[in-house]
């Protein structure tokens, strides 16, 4: 194929070795009218005339598959906020409203607490948490996930339709959007203004948390496997070891996830919680979050929260000194750590815990108490 240039009145034959598409996105304009469809006939009538161009097109089916296999990475979709972009909320749905999209998302990671902080928020009047979900119960595993494939309008189902009061701010918990590699993205495009909470304990901590979570569920590789010898495996152990592993280990690569994060949201959107502190101090956690979300109306959770003793946690505090706590399923008594593998996870997560220090220190944020203590134990 050849595309003719003139220099000055001499045709010029220049090679073409890349192939060219030509799409037109939709089969009308904004306005409704033809004029879509007339430039894109009288672009091709133009290419035609004055090119040696070979046009060819396919079927619809075998032409997303032709262009897939020429751009395989816009396999996946990215949804946008309809709002952000005048012509595109034109031309979205009157029934609709981007209010009804949540303001905050709690992105984990899992075991450090986020299940009591979406019961805490949920307390607030002004704040408003999704539907549970049958299969994820309160957690929607949107950004994450194959439910990301089911669109927008899905993920608004989880949320009420707004009551056109400014004191609408609704949140979403879901503790495995933090060490997603395509959530912060996903989120990012979708939810541009929002704010992130994430909470981080002792990642040691969190990954015997996790095994012993397993444990409870009957997980059959950590009802086999003792602790240490999942945190310890090799490459050449079975592949779901290896997976068991990696679920305990890498969500605590605390600083790799939250420069995911910090890529697609500025640091002023992001708040990072202690989680010891959470679970000893959760009045005073919650001071923090209010300010943090702007909220006009501030509640006092010094006088709505409640240390049950028989759970070991703080509860909602309800009429008559009752109250109301979590699950059966949260506050287990766990055996110790055992000291190898707690000596093990110490050097694994050493350089993590000091770049977290410097990401937290770069963003102007507190050290979690649990890190202070470790980087001083570490010289």
């Amino acid at each position: 194929m050849f595309l003719f240039f003139r220099d000055g009145l001499t045709p010029i034959p220049l090679p073409l070795y890349s192939q060219i598409s030509i799409f037109m996105t939709h089969l009308s304009n904004y306005g409704n009218d033809r004029l879509g469809l007339y430039t894109f006939r009288k672009l091709v009538k133009f290419l035609q005339t004055w090119t040696h161009l070979k046009l060819q097109t396919l079927p619809p089916v075998q032409l997303a598959q032709r262009y897939f296999q020429i751009f395989p990475e816009e396999r996946d979709p990215l949804w946008q906020d309809p709002c952000e972009d005048k012509r595109h909320k034109d031309i979205w749905s009157k029934e609709k409203t981007c209010d009804r999209f949540p303001k905050l998302l709690i992105i984990g990671p899992q075991k450090t607490g986020t299940t009591a902080l979406y019961l805490f928020l949920g307390m607030h009047p002004d704040l408003t948490s999704n539907y549970p979900s049958k299969e994820t119960f309160e957690e929607i595993q949107f950004f994450n996930g194959h439910n990301y494939h089911r669109g927008i309008d899905w993920y608004m189902e989880y949320f009420p339709l707004p009551s056109n009061t400014s004191s609408d701010f609704y949140f979403e918990k879901s503790a495995n959007y933090f060490d997603s590699e395509v959530a912060a993205r996903r989120a990012a495009a979708l939810l541009p203004k929002a704010k992130i909470i994430t909470i981080l304990i002792n990642p040691a901590d969190r990954a015997y948390s996790w095994y012993q979570h397993q444990r409870a569920h009957d997980d059959p590789l950590a009802l086999r496997y003792t602790f240490h010898e999942v945190i310890t495996a090799t490459h050449n152990a079975p592949l779901k070891l290896r997976v068991l592993q990696n679920r305990c280990l890498v969500p605590g690569w605390y600083s790799t996830h939250m420069d995911r994060w910090l890529s697609h949201y500025h640091p002023s959107q992001v708040l990072v919680l202690d989680g010891q502190m959470l679970r000893t101090e959760p009045a005073a956690v919650m001071d923090k979050i209010q300010k943090f979300l702007g909220l006009v109306n501030t509640v006092n959770y010094h006088k709505i929260l409640a240390f049950d003793p028989k759970k070991g946690f703080w509860c909602q505090l309800l009429d008559g000194g009752k109250t109301k706590c979590l699950g059966k399923s949260k506050g287990r008594k766990y055996p110790d750590m055992d000291s190898d593998s707690r000596a093990f996870l110490k050097e694994h997560y050493r350089d993590h815990n000091v770049e977290l220090s410097k990401l937290l220190y770069r963003i102007g944020q507190p050290l979690p108490g649990w890190l202070r203590e470790e980087l001083l134990n570490s010289r």
